[in-house]
C-alpha cells in the first residue's frame, strides 16, 4: 500500500491504466489498511483505493473531521482530480455514510459514481442518533469487544486501548451526529446494500430505506454473521461485489 502522500485517498491496488476504480471507506476506528487484502480478488484492470480518515494510522496527529459531509467533500475533491474512469464506492458502517455523501458530491460535480455499495449501516434518513459516543471508556471498549471490532490481541493491552479509544469515540460521534441534507438529490447510480443478520445495529427495515436514496437499481444482500464479519471473513462479500461490478460492466 502506498501511503507516502498523507492525503485522504490511498492507492492499495495500483493499475497503470485502470478500466475502473473501487474506493473503499473504513468503519469507525478503521483504516485504509483494512482493504489491503482485496486487490487480488478484483478484476485485473480495476484499481483499488481506500480512504484514510484524519486521526487514523499515519494521520494520527491530525484532528478528526467535524462532520461526515466534511469528509465526503475532501474525498470527492481528491477523486475529481483523478482521470475520469468509472468509479464505484464501498463503505462499511460509518464508511457507508461517508461513501453515500461522497457519491452525492461526485454527482453534483457531473462525475456520478458508477455504483454504490453500502454495508452494515442504516439508510441516511434512518442513520444518526444514539448516545454511545458519550459512554464511559470502559463501556465503549466493552461494546466494541462485544461487536467484534477489537482484535483479541489488542483488547487487553492498556496502552493500545488508550491510543484507540479517542479515535473510535470521534468516529462514533460523527456517526451518531450525522444528519442528511434536507431533500437531497437522489443518486442515479445503482445501490447495493449488504447487512449481517446477527448485527444488532441494523435490521431489514433500516436497511431497506436505502432504496429511498436512489433512482437507480436497488438491491439488498443479507449475510450471516455480526457487524464486523467484514473484517474476519470478507470473502463472500467480495465475491458478490465483484460479481455486481462485472454485471454492471456487461450492461454498459
Amino acid at each position: 500500500m502506498r501511503t507516502g502522500d498523507r492525503g485522504w485517498v490511498r492507492v492499495i491496488g495500483e493499475v497503470a491504466h485502470p478500466a475502473g476504480r473501487l474506493v473503499c471507506f473504513p468503519h469507525s476506528g478503521g483504516t485504509a489498511a483494512a482493504y489491503r487484502a482485496w486487490p487480488p480478488a478484483l478484476p485485473g484492470d480495476w484499481e483499488l483505493l481506500a480512504v484514510q480518515y484524519p486521526g487514523h494510522a499515519d494521520r494520527f496527529a491530525e484532528a478528526p473531521a467535524n462532520s461526515v459531509a466534511e469528509m465526503a467533500s475532501a474525498v470527492a475533491g481528491e477523486l475529481l482530480r483523478r482521470d475520469p474512469v468509472p468509479c464505484s464506492l464501498f463503505g462499511h458502517s460509518l464508511g457507508a455514510l461517508v461513501a453515500y455523501e461522497t457519491a452525492r458530491v461526485l454527482q453534483d460535480h457531473g462525475r456520478p459514481a458508477h455504483r454504490l455499495f453500502v454495508s452494515g449501516a442504516p439508510a441516511p434518513g434512518r442513520a444518526g442518533g444514539g448516545t454511545t459516543h458519550r459512554a464511559t471508556d470502559d463501556e465503549l471498549w466493552e461494546l466494541l469487544r462485544e461487536l467484534g471490532g477489537i482484535d483479541p490481541a489488542v483488547a487487553d493491552d492498556p496502552e493500545l486501548r488508550e491510543l484507540l479509544l479517542p479515535v473510535v469515540r470521534a468516529d462514533i460521534t460523527l456517526n451518531e451526529t450525522y444528519r442528511p441534507a434536507p431533500h437531497p438529490e437522489l443518486l442515479r447510480c445503482p445501490v447495493r446494500c449488504y447487512y449481517n443478520t446477527e448485527d444488532p445495529l441494523v435490521d431489514d427495515e433500516r436497511v431497506a430505506g436505502w432504496a429511498e436514496a436512489c433512482t437507480g437499481r436497488f438491491s439488498v444482500r443479507p449475510q450471516p454473521g455480526g457487524h464486523f464479519r467484514l473484517l474476519s471473513d470478507p470473502a463472500e462479500l467480495i465475491t458478490d461485489l465483484v460479481s455486481a461490478l462485472a454485471e454492471s460492466e456487461a450492461v454498459r
